[in-house]
């Protein structure tokens, strides 16, 4: 399957970034936005809790699983923005690891920020995301 995705670097920007700083999908391609992807469990209840990679993992666990149910994978993703429930920016750099492991060589540009808090108990981490498919 032919993928939508363009990731573009620049040779003026630092490459100590661990993503592609933009991205680009074609006109032709369909867009998917997802909702805030939760660590949440089939029953409702937060997953992993007090445990920011584990809480990473699930979200994108069910990040997958919403973007099967669209059509796409991983690999179709186009950016992400990754919440973090913590002003500690060691917390964040725990989260930011899973995700950036489960894009593997598919570094889309993506955001990273510390929150003061999220929309369900216990909750720690949120992965916001947009994927291009071409049908």
């Amino acid at each position: 399957m032919a993928r939508a995705i363009t990731l573009i670097r620049s040779d003026s920007l630092s490459d100590v970034a661990e993503y592609a700083y933009a991205a680009t999908a074609p006109a032709e391609a369909r867009l998917i936005f997802l909702a805030g992807s939760c660590p949440l469990n089939d029953d409702g209840s937060t997953a992993a809790i007090g445990d920011y990679a584990g809480q990473a993992a699930k979200a994108i666990e069910n990040m997958r699983t919403a973007l099967a149910a669209a059509g796409a994978s991983l690999q179709d993703v186009i950016s992400t923005r990754v919440l973090v429930a913590s002003s500690r920016q060691e917390d964040l750099v725990t989260a930011w690891q899973v995700v950036r492991d489960s894009f593997a060589d598919h570094d889309v540009p993506s955001t990273l920020m510390g929150v003061t808090v999220l929309g369900y108990h216990d909750q720690l981490v949120e992965i916001e995301a947009v994927a291009a498919v071409i049908d």
